[in-house]
This record gives structure tokens, C-alpha cells and sequence, in this order.
């Protein structure tokens, strides 16, 4: 096959990196997942990790196809994380058919991982509003613009919307679109992750039992 590399599995084979930034023990944890993932996000913002707030959304709608992308999260508290986005897209097309995600956080320079699971339920109006209005003009005007995930016929498409919206509401405040709003996932389990040597990774889970939540160790 014409500029097939011969040596291409054997290279991404040999990619490895040993872990040996740190250790995760069940003495380290904080109390609850919460706390522990506000101090893990405040550790890579500290130490400027691009996008500490970045998260790999996962979905699979009703037909059991998985989709995957990258959110960023805008709210956290005992309730779940929130996210939010346009609700005529395919991920909330899935989530619609089937309330429920994973979510990663991939803090690669810190060998670091977490992972959530659980349910999705939509966030208020009034809590939407609230943070739409937070939002710099031009990530309204960019909401408001894109028909997201549909396709369209080029990029001066989606420019010249914009351009249009930029000129009706000078000087005006930007609408919420009606389609646009907030998901919050509700964790069931919130596994962190730290990478170790020889593959002896640390994986210590926080598992919801009713009420109560349990911490377990995984092995890796």
C-alpha cells in the first residue's frame, strides 16, 4: 500500500512513559469525592495544566451507539457536574434517549485521571440564565449562530450567521437561545486514578450505596 510505514505498530508499541510522579493511598483522600476533586482540579490549575476543567463527555443514545467529546465543566457541587451546551445537538439527542454519562478528566502531566459515572438530569432555566449571562459576547453570539453537530455548507456559513447576530443586537443584550442550556451529572462512582511504575497504577473509587458512599480500591 502506497506510503503504508512498516514500522507503524511497532512504534506505537514501544511508546511508554514510566509513572513515577506520586502515589494515591486510601489515607490521602479527602472525605468526599467532592472535596477530593476540588483539590485535584485546584493541583492542575496550579500546576497550568491546559484546560484543567476539561472533561471527555461520554454517551450512547437509545440505539446503544457510544459518542465521545470534550466539555468543559462549569459548575461543581454534592449535587453532581454541570455542563452546558446545545440541546438540539447529538449529545443531548443521546442524552435525551438515555440520561446517563461517563465523564474523564485526562490530566496527562500530572499522570493523573478521574472518572465519573452517572445520571443526567437538565439544569434549571433560572441556573442557565444565570450562567449565559456570565458568558464573554462572543461565545453567545457563537452559541446562537452554530446549529451544532448539523451539517452545513461551509465555514462563511456559520461567519456570515454570525456576522448577522453581531449587527442585530448591538448595543442590546444577547438571548438566550431557548435550545441551549445545562446538563448535570449525578456520579454514581468517581474513580481517581495515579499513575504508577511498572504499571502498579492507583485506582481508588468512591461508590454511591443508597445514601452513603463507600471508597474502594481497584486493581489496575
Amino acid at each position: 500500500m502506497s506510503g503504508h510505514d512498516p514500522f507503524a505498530s511497532e512504534r506505537l508499541a514501544a511508546m511508554r512513559r514510566s509513572y513515577v510522579e506520586g502515589g494515591l493511598d486510601e489515607s490521602d483522600l479527602a472525605p468526599t469525592w467532592l472535596n477530593q476533586l476540588r483539590l485535584w482540579i485546584a493541583e492542575a490549575d496550579r500546576h497550568q495544566v491546559i484546560e484543567p476543567n476539561a472533561m471527555i463527555l461520554a454517551t450512547a443514545g437509545a440505539d446503544g451507539m457510544p459518542s465521545a467529546r470534550t466539555v468543559l465543566l462549569k459548575g461543581l457541587s454534592e449535587t453532581g457536574l454541570i455542563f452546558f451546551t446545545n440541546q438540539r445537538s447529538r449529545k443531548a439527542s443521546q442524552l435525551d434517549g438515555n440520561p446517563r454519562a461517563a465523564l474523564l478528566f485526562p490530566w496527562h502531566p500530572l499522570q493523573r485521571q478521574v472518572h465519573v459515572e452517572g445520571d443526567v438530569e437538565r439544569v434549571s432555566d433560572a441556573d442557565t440564565d444565570v450562567y449565559w449571562a456570565s458568558r464573554p459576547r462572543g461565545s453567545q453570539i457563537g452559541a446562537l449562530a452554530s446549529p451544532q453537530s448539523q451539517v452545513v455548507g461551509s465555514r462563511r456559513e456559520l461567519e456570515t450567521a454570525a456576522g448577522e447576530l453581531v449587527s442585530r443586537y448591538d448595543n442590546q443584550a444577547v438571548p438566550r437561545p431557548a435550545h441551549w442550556g445545562g446538563y448535570r451529572v449525578v456520579p454514581r462512582t468517581v474513580e481517581f486514578w495515579q499513575g504508577r511504575q511498572d504499571r502498579l497504577h492507583d485506582r481508588l473509587r468512591y461508590r454511591r450505596e443508597d445514601v452513603d458512599w463507600v471508597v474502594e480500591r481497584l486493581a489496575p
